[in-house]
């Protein structure tokens, strides 16, 4: 297996590099992910990927997909990670999109696919209840046929940014008699507009509102927005977990994230020197950058095997655990480095086009905390850590 990228890749990374410069919106240069921005911004960038037909690198290109290799994926995603954009969500482009064209029928298609593509609609995630996390099997939503219909009643929770949604995919039990949990589910599309569909706000710690209750209650829903086979959701939801826990490994995105912690603790001081010269804190970023690199080698062989035609295995589940743990351990590792700077917060204050308050201390600081904070929940989200370990035992070792 070689490892190293060729001329033509190379020429590839310079193409991709022009174009983001050239045309990444300007406001939001360097902001990353913000759970507090207008859904505008967070579709700005994916618009723009439309229109040039790259916002669906990894889909066949007979549904606009871009043809590219899974190198070229990669250095796409390293390339967009150099500018911290603010990539199109996933809960369309990754998860339900492969879903509907790998077993949605062709009105499903040329229905939802577009929508996608361009940017223009806006999925949600209908998996997680209050009593079904990573025991997702033990959900307990119903779907009831009635006539053309299916009657939905239930409710979901953790549903990531419900609030902006057009249409959501949901998990629903449909066979309540099944011999095992996960053979009497269904992958229903659900128009969030329809009545009795309700998201109601779940309030974070730090004042912002990313994610929401979704109740159901009598939800009428055409026979014609289920998915594949009646009682063969989990199929398709196992399908679709094991590319969002992929996605989820954010190498790129923690190879910047090491560079950037490496200038904070060069400007930081502790006891009058440069905070990287600390032989302590050197020695963590170093194990990080250690394990980063490892891991980064993982995903280049899981994208050969990928290229060769074989698909997302316990590798998946590798690149989740390793993938979160390094995010976690780099917002924790920035924490430490920008010290009493990362404590305050000014969400009012920097909404505030009048104030003179925001920020305290250098712009690198801001939002650490927070981001911190917000970075526990990788571990969990996408299936646990412990449940992915589980996997692993299974598919690996046969136990």
């Amino acid at each position: 297996m070689n490892l190293d990228f060729t001329p033509e890749e190379q020429a590839f990374r310079e193409e991709v590099r022009a174009f983001i410069d050239a045309n990444y919106p300007k406001h939001l240069k360097d902001g990353g992910m913000r759970e507090d921005l207008p859904r505008e911004d967070f579709v700005a960038w994916h618009k723009v990927l439309g229109e040039k037909g790259w916002s669906v690198p990894a889909w066949p290109t007979e549904y606009g997909g871009t043809g590219w290799t899974p190198t070229q994926r990669y250095i796409w995603s390293e390339e967009n990670a150099r500018v911290n954009a603010l990539m199109p969500l996933p809960f369309g482009v990754a998860m339900v999109g492969p879903v509907i064209y790998t077993f949605g029928n062709e009105e499903q298609k040329a229905k939802h696919l577009p929508g996608i593509r361009d940017g223009s609609v806006w999925w949600c995630q209908g998996y997680s209840e209050p009593g079904a996390g990573s025991d997702l099997a033990s959900l307990k939503t119903t779907a009831v046929r009635d006539g053309d219909h299916y009657v939905i009643n239930g409710q979901k929770t953790w549903t990531t940014l419900a609030q902006h949604a057009d249409w959501g995919f949901f998990l629903c039990r449909t066979d309540p008699d099944a011999a095992k949990p996960q053979e009497g589910i269904s992958f229903i599309l659900v128009d969030m507009k329809t009545p009795g569909v309700e998201v109601k706000p779940i309030k974070l710690l730090d004042g912002t509102h990313e994610v929401n209750e979704t109740w159901l209650t009598d939800v009428r829903v055409p026979v014609e927005n289920l998915v594949g086979v009646e009682n063969m959701g989990w199929t398709y939801a196992k399908f679709l977990l094991a590319h969002e826990r992929s996605g989820i490994a954010g190498v790129a995105r923690s190879k910047r994230g090491v560079e950037k912690l490496r200038d904070i603790a060069a400007k930081e001081e502790l006891y009058g020197e440069p905070l990287i010269n600390d032989f302590d804190f050197a020695r963590k970023v170093s194990q990080l950058e250690i394990d980063l690199a490892a891991l980064e080698i993982t995903e280049l062989r899981t994208l050969a095997g990928e290229q060769a035609g074989k698909g997302p295995g316990p590798e998946s589940s590798i690149l989740k655990i390793k993938g979160t743990e390094i995010q976690q351990r780099l917002t924790e590792l920035t924490l430490e480095a920008v010290g009493s700077y990362g404590a305050p917060y000014y969400l009012e204050a920097a909404n505030d086009e009048g104030s003179n308050e925001y920020p305290i201390g250098p712009d690198y600081a801001a939002h650490s905390a927070e981001t911190y904070f917000n970075m526990r929940k990788t571990s969990i989200y996408g299936g646990s850590n412990e449940i992915q370990r589980n996997i692993i035992t299974k598919m690996i070792l046969g136990l």
